[in-house]
C-alpha cells in the first residue's frame, strides 16, 4: 500500500506531455492475439492496468518486450486458452481477450472481470455480441466457457453503447467470416484509435466516428506499428487541477475534436482554455463562476456516451465545482456508485448535498481543509488529489496505487508543475 502526501495551496502551472490513452492501449494488447505477427505500440503509458494486461497476454503465450513508452507484442505461439483468475479479478479489460482467443483456439475460459468498484457493470453486451458472431456458451457459471468453430458476421444491436463491448466485438468481427454491423456502438476516441490499429493490421472497418460500425471480416490480419492517441481524460483532469489552483497550464499531444464537449462544460464554470492544433493552453488566475441556464435556472452537468460528457470526468468536475461561485447539479447516469466519494469532499468542507446515488448538488466556493483520505477508485482518487491540492494544509491520500492504475507517474507530473506532492 502506498500514499500521497499533498500540501495544498500551490498553483499547478507549466507544460506537460499527454500520456497514451489508457482505454485505447488495453484493448490493443488484447487484439495483438489476432495475428501471429509482431505488433509495435508507441506512447504506451506506464500504468498498473497496462502491466496487468501484459501479464495476462504473457500467461497466454504472448511474447512482450517493453522499452520506455514502446511495447512490442507477438502472439505467434498461444499456449493457453484459459485467462488466469487472479489476473482477471484485477482488471475489467481482461474480458477483451475472450474474442481473440476464440479466433486462435476455438475455445476460451475466463472469469468475471474485476476493476473499479463504481457499481454494477454489466457484461451482457459482450455475451450477446459473441453469441451473435456464432460463439456457443458452454458454461454460464464461472469460469465462463465459450466455443466457436467458425465466427460469422451478423447485424447486431447493443442495448447500451458499451465502450468495452464495442471494442471487443469490433476486433472479433474483424476476423469473422462476412459482414458485421454493430448498431448503438460506442464511438469514444479510444474506440476509434483501436479501429485505426486494426485497419493498419488489415481489418476493414468503417463508421467508427458514428454509432453504427461496419466490419468486413478478413481471413487474416498482419503485424502493424501504431502510436497510441493521447488520453483526453488525463488532459481534462489536469485542466481541472490547474483551474482550481489558479495555475497556467499547457498540455502537449492533444487533438482538438476530443475536447469540444469538455470545453463546453468547463465554460459553464467560467474556465476557458484554447484548443490549438496539437496542444491546449489554460491561462492562469481564472475566477471560477457557475453560469446558470437561461432564466437563471440551476445548470445540470450530466454524462453520457460520446460525444457527450465522459463519465470518467465527472469526479474531477465535481471538485472543480466546489471552487466555483454558484450552484450546480451533477447527474451521473452511468454508474450508481461513482458519487459516493462526495462524502469525503463534505468532510473536507465542501457544501454538497448527495440527493441519491446518481445526483449531487454542489454550492461554492468552499474553503477545503486537509484530511486523511483513501482513494476508492481511479477517477475519485484523482478528484481527491485535486481537492487536496487546493485545500488548506497537508492531506494524505491512501491506496495511491489505485490512482496509478490509470494515471502515469501522477506524483512526478504534479511535482514538475509546482504541486507539492510526494509518495510514501
Amino acid at each position: 500500500m502506498s500514499s500521497f502526501i499533498i500540501e495544498g495551496g500551490h498553483p499547478v502551472s507549466g507544460e506537460m506531455k499527454l500520456s497514451g490513452n489508457k482505454n485505447a492501449i488495453l484493448p490493443m494488447i488484447a487484439c495483438s492475439l489476432l495475428t501471429e505477427d509482431e505488433i509495435i505500440l508507441h506512447n504506451v503509458p506506464d500504468i498498473v492496468d497496462v502491466a496487468t494486461m501484459i501479464k495476462i497476454a504473457e500467461a497466454l503465450g504472448v511474447r512482450s518486450e517493453r522499452s520506455g513508452s514502446t511495447l512490442k507484442l507477438q502472439a505467434k505461439n498461444i499456449s493457453a486458452s484459459k485467462i488466469p483468475q487472479d489476473l482477471s479479478n484485477q482488471i475489467r479489460a481482461s474480458l477483451l481477450f475472450a474474442g481473440p482467443l476464440l479466433h486462435r483456439c476455438k475455445e476460451v475460459s475466463f472469469w468475471p472481470p474485476g476493476g473499479d468498484d463504481i457499481g454494477r457493470r454489466r457484461i451482457d453486451a459482450h455475451f450477446y455480441g459473441l453469441k451473435c458472431l456464432g460463439a456457443k456458451l458452454v458454461s454460464d457459471e464461472p469460469p465462463f466457457v465459450f466455443s466457436a468453430a467458425q465466427m460469422r458476421g451478423r447485424d447486431l444491436f447493443f442495448d447500451e453503447a458499451s465502450v468495452t463491448a464495442t471494442e471487443h466485438i469490433m476486433m472479433t468481427a474483424a476476423v469473422a467470416k462476412g459482414k458485421t454491423v454493430i448498431r448503438n456502438a460506442a464511438s469514444e476516441p479510444h474506440v476509434q484509435d483501436l479501429a485505426e490499429l486494426l485497419r493498419k493490421m488489415g481489418a476493414k472497418i468503417t463508421g467508427t466516428d458514428s454509432n453504427t460500425i461496419t466490419v468486413e471480416g478478413v481471413e487474416k490480419l498482419h503485424g502493424a506499428e501504431h502510436e497510441v492517441v493521447g488520453d483526453h481524460v488525463e488532459a481534462g483532469s489536469f485542466l481541472a487541477m490547474s483551474a482550481v489552483t489558479g495555475g497556467d497550464l499547457t498540455i502537449h499531444g492533444t487533438i482538438p475534436r476530443h475536447y469540444w464537449m469538455i470545453r463546453r462544460v468547463f465554460e459553464r464554470f467560467g474556465v476557458r482554455f484554447s484548443l490549438l492544433s496539437d496542444r491546449i493552453h489554460l491561462p492562469g488566475g481564472q475566477r471560477l463562476s457557475i453560469r446558470p441556464d437561461f432564466g437563471n435556472a440551476i445548470p445540470v452537468i450530466s454524462d453520457g456516451p460520446w460525444p457527450q460528457y465522459p463519465s470518467d470526468m465527472m469526479s474531477c468536475t465535481i471538485v472543480m465545482a466546489t471552487q466555483a461561485r454558484g450552484t450546480v447539479l451533477f447527474f451521473e447516469k452511468m454508474f450508481e456508485s461513482r458519487m459516493y466519494f462526495v462524502d469525503r469532499l463534505i468532510m473536507m468542507g465542501s457544501n454538497a448535498i448527495v440527493c441519491d446515488p446518481h445526483r449531487v448538488v454542489i454550492s461554492g466556493p468552499s474553503k477545503l481543509r486537509a484530511m486523511d483520505l483513501s482513494s476508492p477508485d481511479i477517477r475519485a482518487g484523482m478528484a481527491l488529489l485535486i481537492a487536496a491540492l487546493c485545500a488548506k494544509g497537508t492531506s494524505t491520500i491512501h491506496r495511491a496505487e489505485i490512482i496509478s492504475r490509470g494515471y502515469e507517474n501522477i506524483d512526478l507530473k504534479i511535482a514538475s508543475l509546482g504541486g507539492r506532492i510526494r509518495k510514501t
